[in-house]
């Protein structure tokens, strides 16, 4: 039994209303974070217990921010938790939260999981987490739920909403100009589709780059020649570089790229005498 797991059943602190798969999510995910300095923030506070949860979870070094809409809620911050008051559909009450508290290492949305909440949020939150950082969405099965505005593949919903990230995350491939990397393509190494939960894991990306290494079984086309000339030339062995680019023009002579790297092979040999 995992170690959030076992603090959930024999949990004796506040409420924590929770769907069993989400433990192994949880696991699996946030893992890495524990035992060392983290800021998370959780919408959704209910009677606190999970605020509770996560500060046990990640140990003394974590500040654990919640949010809710509920007063009420204000009376569960103690040593390590922090509570604020507000709408989460609110732009300028999110602004707020970035700017006070400020970049995290988790956003768990758990708040009133309405389509709206839910992407606004969304908007206003993921740019605050941290490169290396979580942007976790739970109870993503609201956007079948017509009393959240949702419904099988009704635009608008979340989940409808979402699919676009996976057009986003294959931009740097796009021939579209239209479609070129944004925010979320330059930031976004893996989304995690799970029954009612989304994790997007946040790094810094660069473009995508392809290579080549290794001998050719028979022969291969140009660009491929060219690809191994490239890391020949990378690692700093030149002469095997130009009889690659030889061989791509051997495949096709109007290969642009191949001629390109003889170029700068022969400008940095001629540099170097």
């Amino acid at each position: 039994m995992s170690d959030l797991l076992k603090y959930f059943e024999n949990n004796t602190g506040r409420l924590i209303f929770k769907w069993m798969h989400y433990f192994g999510i949880y696991e699996r995910h946030f893992g890495a974070y524990r035992g060392r300095p983290m800021r998370m923030l959780e919408f959704g506070v209910f009677h606190g217990g999970s605020l509770q949860m996560w500060k046990h979870y990640f140990g003394p070094q974590a500040q654990i921010v919640g949010v809710d809409i509920n007063p009420q809620c204000a009376s569960m911050a103690e040593p390590g938790i922090q509570i604020e008051i507000g709408d989460q559909e609110n732009r300028e009450f999110l602004a707020t939260l970035r700017d006070k508290h400020g970049p995290f290492d988790i956003i768990l949305d758990d708040g009133g999981h309405s389509m709206r909440q839910q992407i606004v949020t969304f908007e206003e939150m993921y740019q605050s987490v941290k490169p290396g950082g979580l942007y976790v969405v739970e109870d993503t099965h609201t956007s079948y739920f017509e009393g959240w505005n949702g419904g099988f593949q009704r635009p608008g919903t979340f989940i409808e909403y979402s699919k676009s990230f996976i057009d986003h995350v294959h931009a740097w491939h796009a021939v579209n100009p239209a479609h070129t990397p944004g925010l979320l393509g330059k930031t976004a190494f893996g989304l995690h589709y799970y029954d009612s939960v989304l994790a997007i894991e946040k790094h810094n990306l660069q473009a995508p780059v392809q290579k080549l290494t290794g001998e050719p079984s028979w022969p291969i086309g140009a660009m491929e020649y060219t690809l191994l000339a490239e890391h020949e030339a990378s690692i700093g062995r030149f002469d095997r570089a130009v009889a690659k680019c030889n061989a791509a023009l051997q495949a096709d002579p109007r290969y642009q790229r191949a001629r390109e790297l003889l170029e700068k092979i022969q400008a940095h040999r001629s540099a170097q005498n």
